[in-house]
C-alpha cells in the first residue's frame, strides 16, 4: 500500500475529514425515507418507534467516543478511523439481514460505535494540525462541504429504495465506508508520531478524562453542545413523519429536505467568513438568541390555528432551516472552544466533549420524537427549551482566542 510521506494540502484534508464526517450524516439521512416501511414491517402497531433506528445509531456512536480518542491517542489516528470503518462495515451488513425491529435496532447500535472512529478521531486530527480559530475554520470548511451530504441523502436513499428495496440502502453505507478507508490509508499521513502517544491504560485515561472535566468551561461547552444536539435530532426523528402526517407532503419529502438543508448551509458559510473577526463563542451566542426568537415565532404561529395551512407549511419549514442553520453556526464553534486548552490529549478531549454531548442528547432527542402528536408543535416547544439554557449558559462562558 503507498505511503504518504508529507501533509495533505489542506484541500484536500478538508475534503477528504468531509467524507469522514459525511459517513456519518448520510448513515443517519439516508434512513429518513425508509422508516415508512420499516415501521410498516416491523413495527406496525406503533410506528413512531421506527425513529429508533436513528437514535439507536447515535447512542452507539456517542458511547463509541469513549473509546476511539483513547485508543487514538496510543494507537495512531489511522490505525483506529480504519478499525471504525471496519466494524461500521460489518454492522451494516449485519441490519441490513435483520427481521426484526430489536435485530435492527442492535446493529444499528453497532454500526454507531464503529462510526464513532472516524467522527471523533477526525476531530482529533484537526487539532493536531490546528488550533485556536484557525481550527475553528478549518472544521468550518468541512462542515461546509459536509452539508450538501445531507441535502442529497434522502434522494439517494429514496432512489435505492425504489429499485431494490430499504435494506439496500445498508449497501450504500458499506461503499461510502469502504472509499473513505482507502483514502485515508493512500493519501493521509498519520498526525500522531510515536514520540506524542499515550499508553492505554486506566490510570492516564482517568486522568486525562479527569484533566477535561475538571475545566469549567469545557464542562458548559459539553452541555451546550447536548442542548444543540438534542434539538437536531429530534427534528431529524420527527422530520418525515411531520412532512407526511402533519403537510401531506411524505412523497416529496427528500427534494424538500434537500432544499432545507441546501439553505441551512449558509449558515457554515457564515461562520468560515466571520470566525476569525468576531470569534467562537459570540457567533454562537448569537446563533442560540436567533433560534429562540424563531423557535417562539413559529410556536405562536403555528399554535395559533389561524394561519392558512399553505403558510402553516412555509412557517414550519422555514423553521427548520433555522435549526440547521444554528448547527452550521455552533457545532464547529464548540468544538473549537471545548478543544482549545487540550491539544496535548486531543483523543481523550475529543472522547469526552463527544461522548458526553451525544449519548445525552439521545436522551433528549428520543423522547421529544416519540412525544409526535401529528403537529410539530412538541418538537418546537423542545427547541424553544434547549436553545434557551443553550444561550443562558453560553453568556456564562468566557471568551477565548
Amino acid at each position: 500500500m503507498l505511503r504518504p510521506d508529507r501533509p495533505l494540502p489542506m484541500p484536500e484534508f478538508i475534503a477528504l475529514l468531509a467524507l469522514l464526517f459525511a459517513t456519518i450524516a448520510f448513515s443517519i439521512d439516508a434512513m429518513l425515507p425508509a422508516l415508512p416501511q420499516i415501521a410498516a414491517e416491523l413495527t406496525p402497531t406503533d410506528v413512531n418507534r421506527a425513529q429508533l433506528v436513528l437514535t439507536s445509531f447515535v447512542l452507539g456512536m456517542g458511547l463509541g467516543t469513549f473509546l476511539a480518542g483513547p485508543i487514538s491517542d496510543a494507537l495512531g489516528r489511522k490505525p483506529t478511523i480504519s478499525g471504525g470503518f471496519a466494524l461500521y462495515t460489518a454492522a451494516a451488513i449485519t441490519a441490513a439481514y435483520a427481521q426484526s425491529l430489536e435485530a435492527l435496532l442492535i446493529a444499528r447500535f453497532i454500526q454507531g460505535l464503529g462510526a464513532a472512529g472516524p467522527r471523533i478521531v477526525g476531530l482529533a486530527m484537526v487539532r493536531d494540525l490546528y488550533a485556536g480559530r484557525e481550527m475553528a475554520r478549518v472544521t468550518s470548511f468541512v462542515m461546509m462541504i459536509f452539508i450538501l451530504v445531507p441535502a442529497v441523502a434522502p434522494s439517494i436513499g429514496q432512489v435505492i429504495i425504489a429499485v431494490a428495496g430499504w435494506r439496500s440502502v445498508f449497501f450504500a453505507f458499506v461503499t461510502f465506508a469502504v472509499v473513505g478507508l482507502i483514502w485515508l490509508n493512500l493519501r493521509q499521513p498519520e498526525t500522531l508520531p510515536p514520540a506524542r502517544r499515550r499508553p492505554l491504560s486506566p490510570a492516564p485515561l482517568r486522568a486525562a478524562a479527569a484533566e477535561v472535566l475538571a475545566d469549567r468551561d469545557v464542562r458548559l461547552y459539553i452541555v451546550v453542545l447536548t442542548l444543540g444536539f438534542g434539538q437536531m435530532f429530534a427534528l431529524l426523528s420527527s422530520a418525515q413523519q411531520i412532512f407526511d402526517t402533519s403537510y401531506g407532503r411524505g412523497a416529496a419529502f427528500p427534494q424538500w429536505f434537500a432544499l432545507m438543508a441546501l439553505l441551512a448551509g449558509s449558515g457554515t458559510l457564515i461562520n468560515a467568513r466571520f470566525v476569525m473577526r468576531l470569534g467562537m463563542r459570540r457567533l454562537a451566542k448569537d446563533a442560540y438568541l436567533m433560534q429562540i426568537c424563531a423557535s417562539t415565532l413559529a410556536l405562536v404561529l403555528l399554535g395559533s390555528g389561524l394561519l392558512p395551512e399553505p403558510l402553516r407549511f412555509a412557517v414550519f419549514f422555514l423553521w427548520a432551516v433555522s435549526v440547521f442553520f444554528m448547527a452550521g453556526v455552533t457545532f464547529g464553534n464548540l468544538n473549537a472552544l471545548a478543544m482549545q486548552k487540550m491539544g496535548h490529549i486531543a483523543g481523550m478531549a475529543a472522547s469526552v466533549v463527544s461522548a458526553f454531548s451525544t449519548v445525552a442528547a439521545v436522551a433528549i432527542a428520543a423522547p421529544i420524537g416519540l412525544m409526535f402528536n401529528g403537529t410539530p408543535i412538541p418538537i418546537l416547544i423542545g427547541t424553544l427549551l434547549c436553545s434557551t439554557l443553550a444561550w443562558v449558559l453560553m453568556r456564562r462562558s468566557v471568551e477565548a482566542i
